[in-house]
């Protein structure tokens, strides 16, 4: 009874908090009787910003968890990697601390996650209980997205810290301590839980909820449940420390590669969703439309006043100006080898990596090895960022480009090259909308076999989802986070000393601003502008990853030990401390 009270009366003012920007009126405390809060709608409802709350607080997702997780790969890096040092840097270069200062706190991610992940047991509980789920759609669709979103929060955990405890009922006191499980248990549990919900779930604008992308669908559940399929039979790094596949036959290959492609074939055969041109995706994030029906599936909503996306993530801005107030952005950025990836003619690379700040209201060149996420920019709000600390943009949790991929990938195991070739096909014709020529000779190599289409997949992941951070957790599926961050390194050493494909690269760039007073025109970044261009371009730069800061052993701080020894970070001090003696961190590598 406690514990149902604390929930709603933690959510009535939920918008300040978690910024999901949902109100409630305050019930009267005769009504939180369980039997009346999970058989009422209106009541129930809360429990859903509940969980989301648990989101949004300072050091969850807002912080903490949005920032630090999936770098560094060969797609995503922390952007002051000489400080290898660092407590945020070993967060990311596979030499984390147990004790580290960004996360060792009682109040950080881990302990929010399982916050949330109480909160939705609770709710689970007396729903199944009161709701008349049968016979009630309204209450119904609560457990769904009950359901989904606890999923996402054991998602990230997975993701965050591999193996974890298991909670799936509400905490009594025998089960207030619970070591690590295997995660083939958590898996098996979510796949049920969203083969679930998805039918209780309308697709996107199948109701008022679902109008809006901070409501979760049946395209997202569907869209997470293929997601999780596909990492439930991929490669990892196991308690005993060894990196490989699960030997349960629920989960194996063949078996979850049919769930992902039944889960994503659906979705695309819905025509619930449609892909948008490459920048309008992000053009329209930033611009907090929110509806559903297009690219965007499922966001964790943030209000103006909570959340770092574009503080964290987006392109800096070193001084204050008229698109925002706060002097931020860019705490991680590209690997400076992802320029060099896209072919000439990709419209997702200007999109994707910019290269260049602001800085007194006017673009200047950054840096070779400082650059930034163009997915998330303060310009392209269509409101000025007042608050010094938070942004409120959301962060886009699914898109249905990665449901197209994953579709492509997953078809291809089962059926094929050919026929998932199609799937491939929808993404490439984006990126190239002006060059049918180009699409058909990349597809004729991809399909060669289905060999070469799977890495297709996996290079055109990398070229897609720039700053989306997915990188790691797939290369990690793959069993090619080590192989991957090796090649990145080889590749940042021949682009410092302009060998190989990087031999037309100028050592220099020029740059001037353009008319409107505040765009920066550069020559010199793509390879082939090389010497000095015509007399208007009157400053220059070096671009050089050694002139530009960073050490020469830029490369050397990608990784300090073998990411396959620490692909997950520690469960912190502090949760080992208060464990009774079952939580450690044998074989991760410390």
């Amino acid at each position: 009874m406690k514990k149902i009270i604390y929930i709603l009366s933690a959510v009535i003012t939920i918008g300040l908090g978690s910024g999901c920007k949902r109100t409630f009126d305050t019930p009267n405390e005769s009504a939180l009787d369980p039997s009346i809060v999970f058989s009422t709608p209106s009541l129930a409802e809360p429990a859903v910003a509940g969980i989301l709350q648990s989101f949004g607080e300072t050091n969850s997702y807002r912080g903490r968890y949005l920032v630090n997780y999936g770098i560094n790969t060969d797609v995503e890096v922390y952007n002051s990697l000489k400080s290898t040092t660092g407590e945020q840097a070993r967060l990311s270069n596979y030499n984390t601390n147990v004790d580290n200062g960004q996360m060792n706190t009682d109040n950080n991610a881990w302990a929010k996650f399982y916050e949330g992940i109480e909160r939705a047991n609770l709710a689970v509980s007396g729903l199944r209980k009161y709701g008349n789920i049968a016979a009630n759609p309204e209450m119904a669709q609560i457990l769904g997205e009950v359901l989904t979103i606890r999923a996402v929060l054991y998602n990230d955990l997975i993701k965050g810290w591999g193996d974890v405890p298991a909670r799936f009922e509400p905490i009594e006191l025998a089960t207030n301590y619970l070591p690590r499980s295997d995660r083939d248990v958590i898996y098996k549990q979510l796949l049920a839980d969203l083969a679930e919900a998805q039918n209780y779930l309308p697709w996107p604008n199948g109701n008022a909820k679902t109008s809006s992308v901070e409501h979760v669908s049946k395209a997202f559940a569907k869209g997470l449940r293929a997601r999780l399929a596909l990492g439930a039979c991929g490669y990892a790094q196991r308690l005993d420390g060894t990196v490989r596949l699960s030997t349960d036959p629920d989960l194996t290959s063949a078996k979850m590669y049919a769930i992902a492609k039944k889960e994503c074939v659906d979705i695309i055969d819905s025509k619930s969703l449609k892909l948008l041109a490459f920048k309008d995706v992000f053009v329209k994030l930033n611009e907090e439309a929110g509806a559903a029906g297009l690219e965007s599936i499922w966001e964790i909503p943030f209000s103006e006043n909570r959340g770092r996306v574009i503080f964290d993530l987006g392109v800096r801005h070193t001084t204050t100006d008229k698109y925002t107030a706060q002097a931020r952005g860019g705490n991680d950025g590209p690997n400076p080898i992802m320029y060099y990836e896209y072919e000439t003619g990709d419209v997702r690379r200007d999109v994707s990596i910019v290269s260049y700040e602001w800085t007194n209201g006017i673009q200047v060149p950054s840096a070779l090895s400082r650059q930034y996420f163009g997915k998330y920019r303060y310009e392209w709000m269509k409101r000025r960022v007042t608050n010094t600390n938070d942004d409120g943009l959301n962060w886009m949790y699914m898109r249905y480009a990665d449901v197209v991929l994953m579709a492509a990938e997953a078809v291809n195991a089962i059926d094929g090259h050919d026929a998932a070739a199609p799937y491939l096909k929808m993404i490439r014709d984006r990126a190239f909308p002006n060059d049918p020529a180009k699409v058909a000779t990349f597809m004729t190599a991809a399909t060669v076999s289905d060999a070469t289409f799977q890495l297709a997949i996996e290079n055109e992941r990398a070229l897609e989802f720039v700053g989306e951070m997915l990188r790691k957790a797939d290369l990690i599926r793959w069993n090619k986070l080590s192989s991957k961050l090796n090649e990145a390194k080889t590749k940042l050493i021949q682009l410092e000393n302009r060998q190989g494909k990087y031999a037309t690269v100028n050592t220099k760039i020029y740059y001037k601003t353009l008319a409107d007073g505040e765009t920066v025109q550069i020559y010199g970044l793509n390879p082939g502008e090389t010497g000095v261009p015509d007399a208007s371009y009157t400053l220059n730069k070096t671009w050089t990853m050694v002139s530009s800061g960073e050490p020469t052993s830029y490369w050397e701080s990608l990784f300090i030990k073998d990411p396959n020894l620490q692909q997950y970070w520690p469960i912190w001090q502090v949760f080992l401390n208060n464990s009774n003696g079952l939580l450690n961190n044998k074989n991760l590598g410390l």
